[in-house]
Parts: structure tokens; C-alpha cells; sequence
């Protein structure tokens, strides 16, 4: 069985990668590069390889490029993530985040192809303080959470699926919240965040190469296969984040306006959004650092890194 779950030496793996573009797409190009080929596509077909299509709202392409490919793996790292711009628009939140990974799970089911898939803890009502399991009860509070539930189920109908569900991913590239503070702290004297949203912020590189560990240890022993939850080490609120990067910003070098005594806290009723956000978005990773043998660093560690990154010369 591992013999042909990996292939053959003579077979090179082929990996199809959607939503190349993206924070977790840009550092996955990276991390599946040693597994075996690539094909990387983004939803703007003209940066695509032979006219292969990565637009989510267009199904039948969607459908038409995996028969192409015949990928041996497909990662979905593409969604619908404007969480408030999706009370407004469900019907394309559903497009993008449950009826073309359906689309997805159908076809690799065809090929007999693993499919790999991030979810969110949006799924969940934020309620309590424990960090949510697995297999806890569902609650989604906006058309986001209940949208990426349903791309789950959908996904779970491959029976070859790695999903991760994660919460507050950032990346060097691209925007975050990190770069949001610090741009808001070169020109006010005063900021304030909210400071009763608990949850771990996750770098996209962590959470991509997480995903090539998994995946290679998956493929090798397919009944790991199921959903698991990827977070960073520790947790932390909005506010002590914004303290947390401002202050290491400072020590780096950075001219600011606003320090860390300049940040106020407030709750989440104070800054209302079209979008519920959950306030429990702790997520126990126990059973991903069991079934793969990996340990998740500290949250400050990813983030001073990329403060690192993106701190001027």
C-alpha cells in the first residue's frame, strides 16, 4: 500500500496548487517544490500555465483543468476570505469556498487523487475559553464560518483529504494585521484594538510547511487522512498583539507615532462589524502533533520573523 500510495520511483508525483497568489498559496510554492512537480495557478488565467483555469467561479473550467493536470495531489488554498464582504455576497462566498472544492473532492475522488484543504475556527460560535477539538459541535456565526463549514463537508467526500483549519494567518507578503497597526502607528498618537478575541496568529510559511510534512507522511500511511487543526504555539488578543509588534517595530528601528502605552483596549460589542467574529478562536493542536510528530513554535517567534522581514533596510 505505501509503495503505491507514494507511486512508483518512476513515477514523479504530480501536485496541482490553487491560489498560487495568496498568503498560504505564495509560501506553498515553496514548500510542495520538493515533493515533486508543480503546477501553481492563480484565479487570473493569463499568469497560468497552457490556459489552465484557477477561477473558483468558473466550475466546468475548474473541473476541465484537474482532467488536464491529473494531478496525484490537489491543495485548494484558495477562498472567498472577505469575511464581512461575504454577509453581503453569500451566493458568491458559496461559490468559491464550498461548491468548488465540492468540484474539487469530485474529481480528485475520479483520479484517485489526495485533496488538501484549509478551514477556518470561524466554524465554530467562539463560545467558552477551552481550545476547540476536532470533532467539537459546529456553530457558525457569519456567512464566512458557515460557508467554509460546508466546504468541509464537502472535501470529507474524498476519502483521500488533509484539511487544516487555522486562524489568523499572516505572511510577510501581503496584507495583515501586523502591517494594518504599523501603518496606522506612523501617522495617529493614539490606537485602539480589541482585546476580547483570543487566538493565536499563524504565519502562512508555518502553515505551509506543515502542509508538505503531513501531506508526505499522509501519502505514506492514507488512514492519517481527516481534518486537523494548525495553529502557532500560545495565544494571545488583538491588543497585546498590536502592543507586541509595535514594541518589537520600536526595538527594530521603526518611527512611530503610537508605542504600546498608546494603544487603548476595547471590547468587541465597541467596534461592531457586519460579520460576527467568534471570540474563542483557540484551537487545540494536539492531534495534528501526535499523528505527524511535530511540535508548533510560539506565535512571537513566526511574528518577529516577519517583522524582521518587512522592517526596512
Amino acid at each position: 500500500m505505501a509503495g503505491q500510495a507514494l507511486r512508483h520511483a518512476d513515477h514523479e508525483m504530480k501536485i496541482l496548487l490553487l491560489g498560487r497568489g495568496g498568503q498560504v498559496g505564495w509560501e506553498l510554492q515553496r514548500s510542495l517544490s520538493v515533493l515533486g512537480d508543480l503546477v501553481a495557478l492563480d484565479f487570473d488565467a493569463a499568469g497560468n500555465p497552457d490556459g489552465l483555469c484557477g477561477d473558483y467561479s468558473d466550475l466546468a473550467g475548474l473541473a476541465e483543468t484537474v482532467r488536464r493536470v491529473a494531478p496525484d495531489v490537489i491543495v485548494n488554498s484558495a477562498a472567498h476570505t472577505a469575511v464581512d464582504k461575504a454577509e453581503s455576497e453569500p451566493e458568491f462566498a458559496r461559490l468559491l469556498n464550498a461548491q468548488a472544492p465540492g468540484v474539487l473532492a469530485a474529481e480528485a475522488n475520479k483520479l484517485g487523487a489526495w485533496l488538501v484543504h484549509y478551514s477556518t475556527d470561524y466554524v465554530f460560535d467562539g463560545s467558552g475559553d477551552k481550545p476547540w477539538v476536532e470533532d467539537d459541535v459546529k456553530g457558525p456565526l457569519s456567512v464566512y464560518g458557515q460557508t467554509k463549514l460546508e466546504g468541509e463537508l464537502a472535501v470529507a467526500t474524498c476519502p483521500r483529504h488533509l484539511t487544516l483549519r487555522t486562524s489568523w494567518v499572516y505572511a510577510a507578503r501581503g496584507g495583515n494585521f501586523a502591517k494594518t497597526m504599523l501603518r496606522l502607528a506612523k501617522d495617529r498618537d493614539a490606537l485602539t484594538v480589541i482585546d476580547d478575541q483570543i487566538g493565536a496568529p499563524t504565519s502562512a510559511e508555518l502553515l505551509a510547511d506543515v502542509t508538505a510534512h503531513a501531506l508526505r507522511a499522509a501519502m505514506r500511511e492514507p488512514q492519517l487522512a481527516g481534518i486537523y487543526h494548525c495553529v502557532a504555539g500560545g495565544e494571545t488578543n488583538w491588543h497585546a498583539y498590536a502592543c507586541f509588534v509595535l514594541e518589537q517595530a520600536r526595538q527594530l528601528g521603526w518611527t512611530l507615532k503610537s508605542g504600546p502605552e498608546n494603544v487603548t483596549p476595547i471590547p468587541t460589542a465597541s467596534y461592531p462589524t457586519p460579520a460576527r467574529r467568534p471570540l474563542n478562536s483557540r484551537l487545540c493542536t494536539h492531534k495534528l502533533q501526535t499523528a505527524f510528530g511535530l511540535q508548533l513554535p510560539h506565535w512571537q517567534d513566526h511574528a518577529s520573523r516577519m517583522l524582521q522581514e518587512i522592517t526596512p533596510q
